[in-house]
């Protein structure tokens, strides 16, 4: 193959179908006629061309192009994207606004040809030359993609991970099918393909539109904590994201049926359409319930009444009526569940039901579905709790680079009981893994506060399980005497029972301060967390208090008071180095949270005597280090953790001063400080802010308008997902009936 440079200076001709193109490309030496699949060229653009040679027998000499990609920019834009997107080192935002001010639409000119030139801007020497005109030269490739697509909102890091997909076939495969990138690259999702396909002139109608438009309006759902939706809400729904007539979404249903990308399920009078791994799932947590319910069992062969006494003595403690009882399932079932609000004993049930069973030789593994959750397990118990991950060794494939998880059913968990911790927060799918990895005759032992808000994923699992009454569950309704003294447990059983709150009682824990409008309360948040809490309670104003709200957007939310609390908390200094990355400033000592499941992730103590992987969604850290040069910023995770981010990671961190209340589940904090302002109806919800207050352990201070924590108290409206466990478990419990996972519904809707 070979390559050509040069500038469009005329296009004779343009199939806007398919694309075929017919331009002349000139160069210093000459004016060539180049035919091919082009439908994005545009004259004055600069592009580098692939192909051969090829005589027309009317037009004579011509170069046929298998594939192009622009060498410049057509804009400003373009140009300011790929230097300010942290690619090139020496260059960040405001030294790209710099250089582009000076040089205009020669600026990459400038740098490739004649570099030397950038001294005529301010703040650059011959060592940042080098450092820019190296870093330029690393990789065209990825320049070229980067330029392209940032006229369509794709960032310079999405840009990188489309390059580390696709190498140097990127813009071939972009141009060829942009909705590859929708199912391909985490973070591109439909309508940002979608737009690319339109400026295309991919026709709306085209097979893979529809076909992603669907998945991505499941997609969607799922991310809703469905786990299928209803044929009509499908079509329903897909019809506003495609804008095409319904006819066209049903078969398209059909054909992905065919190829398994999603399941059709007839359940009593509807039609479901699931995701197929949701599918699965679903059908696989009612499977795995059944057989560990049914299984046998190992007798203990012991007298529980005098065991519970036993350990009544031993650890001073008297065991109410429901505690016994939780403590005789979880010995004589093979599963239980146990549930109950903030007081009621849950810890200390579990920790009878741990002694009882190691007393006796069993072997009791504890997990949870967080790393915090998981921490405060092992603080409460005195033992070692695993996160659902490690537990089940999530790892790489001996034959892919796909991630699994080790255990399953082939390789179980060494376990004869296993302890489940904060279910309410377990997903569908991962609550699948987990069954899997039970061998039969192994006891589980679910607990959880079916209260809580349900999972950020598909699926409401602990209140399905609870709702089938198919498993024994026990429920933990008294509060001890000793709790009660807490306003937060008495508000917290208030909230559940949609009654007023004990506000502001003297030496006690629940304040509300009355704020009237949003700047108001906003700077009284400031005042609390940054001087007057510290400073009465004695407490860390970074680590021990934390603000949480219930939505993102908004002068009260996470977004902005994550902004205006780093300048009060961690305002800018000499000696705290910082960096602008994607329009947000990281700074050493910032408080962040890592977003995103990240299984491979290296860590590693300072000393460098100890190391692994792994940091999950929801870990809090501290910004450790910055390392401008290499544009790479060092973060340490629970007080020993040292894990590097370079520039194209930074989507997986975020501010953490304040997180939404979703974020929060499973952690507990010292304090909390919660706005009360207006938010969508959908998230002022009771078991919203039942969550919130369950955080704090020590203080819980609500700033703001009370009406908005009395709609909140009243508004019990919880939004129903759609997920057929429990209705799955009765069916069994009743007929001993499950759907085939291999039957598909076939013919018309």
């Amino acid at each position: 193959m070979e390559k050509l440079e040069g500038m469009i200076s005329d296009i004779v001709f343009k199939n806007e179908e398919n694309g075929y193109t017919i331009a002349y490309l000139a160069n210093e030496d000459e004016e060539v006629a180049i035919v091919g699949c082009m439908p994005t060229l545009s004259v004055g653009e600069s592009i580098e061309v692939e192909g051969k040679w090829v005589t027309h027998k009317i037009y004579g000499s011509q170069f046929e192009v298998s594939k192009f990609m622009p060498i410049t920019p057509s804009s400003l834009e373009g140009i300011y994207a790929y230097l300010s997107s942290g690619m090139i080192h020496g260059i960040g935002e405001k030294m790209a606004l710099r250089i582009i001010d000076k040089f205009g639409v020669d600026t990459l000119d400038v740098i490739q040809n004649t570099p030397e030139r950038l001294k005529e801007v301010e703040g650059i020497g011959a060592k940042k030359i080098k450092q820019i005109t190296e870093s330029y030269e690393e990789n065209r490739e990825l320049r070229n993609i980067i330029m392209q697509l940032s006229p369509y909102g794709i960032t310079p890091n999405l840009c990188l991970k489309i390059y580390k997909k696709y190498k140097e076939n990127s813009l071939d495969i972009i141009n060829k099918n942009p909705y590859r990138l929708a199912e391909d690259i985490r973070g591109i999702g439909f309508k940002v393909a979608d737009d690319i396909a339109k400026k295309l002139g991919i026709d709306k109608y085209s097979r893979d539109r529809i076909f992603q438009g669907i998945l991505y309006t499941l997609n969607q759902s799922t991310a809703n904590g469905n786990t299928y939706l209803p044929i009509n809400a499908l079509v329903q729904n897909a019809v506003k994201v495609l804008e095409v007539e319904p006819q066209y979404i049903k078969e398209a249903v059909m054909d992905l049926a065919y190829t398994q990308k999603v399941h059709v399920e007839r359940s009593q009078n509807d039609i479901n359409v699931y995701l197929m791994p949701y599918f699965m799932a679903e059908n696989g947590v009612c499977k795995e319930i059944i057989r560990l319910s049914q299984a046998e069992f190992k007798d203990l062969n012991i007298d529980i009444d005098e065991e519970i006494r036993s350990i009544e003595r031993e650890d001073d403690i008297a065991l109410a009526q429901n505690q016994i009882k939780a403590v005789k399932e979880a010995i004589e079932k093979g599963v239980v569940i146990i549930t109950g609000g903030p007081g009621t004993g849950k810890t200390t049930t579990i920790n009878t039901i741990i002694k009882v069973f190691e007393n006796n030789g069993e072997k009791v593994v504890l997990a949870a579905p967080t790393g915090r959750a998981a921490k405060r397990m092992s603080e409460t118990s005195n033992k070692e709790a695993k996160t659902i991950h490690r537990l089940l060794e999530m790892g790489f494939s001996m034959d892919s680079d796909e991630l699994m998880f080790m255990k399953n059913e082939d390789d179980p968990i060494d376990a004869d009981v296993v302890i489940l911790d904060e279910v309410s927060m377990v997903d569908i799918v991962l609550m699948y893994n987990l069954l899997r990895a039970i061998k039969s005759g192994t006891r589980l032992l679910l607990v959880g506060d079916s209260d809580q808000l349900p999972s950020v994923g598909a699926g409401n699992v602990l209140k399905d399980l609870i709702d089938s009454e198919v498993i024994n569950t026990v429920r933990l309704n008294e509060i001890f005497r000793q709790a009660r003294e807490s306003m937060i447990v008495v508000n917290a059983h208030k909230i559940n029972k949609g009654e007023p709150l004990k506000l502001n009682a003297k030496g006690k824990d629940f304040f509300f301060i009355r704020k009237e409008t949003q700047d108001e309360i906003l700077d009284e948040i400031m005042g609390l967390v940054s001087q007057r809490l510290p400073k009465y309670y004695g407490v860390d104003k970074l680590k021990d208090i934390q603000v949480l709200s219930p939505m993102r957007k908004g002068t009260l939310g996470v977004n902005n008071l994550n902004i205006e609390l780093q300048k009060c908390l961690n305002p800018p200094a000499k000696f705290k180095t910082e960096e602008v990355f994607t329009k947000r400033t990281f700074r050493v000592g910032d408080k962040v949270m890592q977003i995103k499941n990240n299984y491979t992730k290296k860590w590693k103590t300072e000393d460098g005597t100890n190391s692994g992987h792994g940091i999950y969604n929801g870990d809090i850290g501290y910004i450790y280090y910055i390392d401008k040069d290499k544009k790479e910023i060092f973060v340490i995770f629970d007080g020993m953790k040292i894990v590097s981010y370079k520039h194209d990671e930074l989507d997986e961190l975020d501010h953490s001063f304040c997180t939404t209340i979703h974020k929060s589940q499973g952690s507990e904090f010292p304090i909390v400080v919660i706005p009360m302002t207006w938010a969508p109806p959908m998230l002022l919800s009771r078991n919203l802010l039942y969550t919130a207050v369950t955080r704090a352990k020590k203080q819980v201070v609500l700033v703001g308008d009370v009406k908005y924590l009395e709609f909140m108290i009243k508004n019990n409206r919880i939004n129903d997902r759609y997920s057929n466990l429990a209705v799955k478990l009765n069916k069994f419990k009743k007929e001993g009936l499950l759907v085939d996972e291999n039957e598909y519904t076939q013919g018309e809707f």
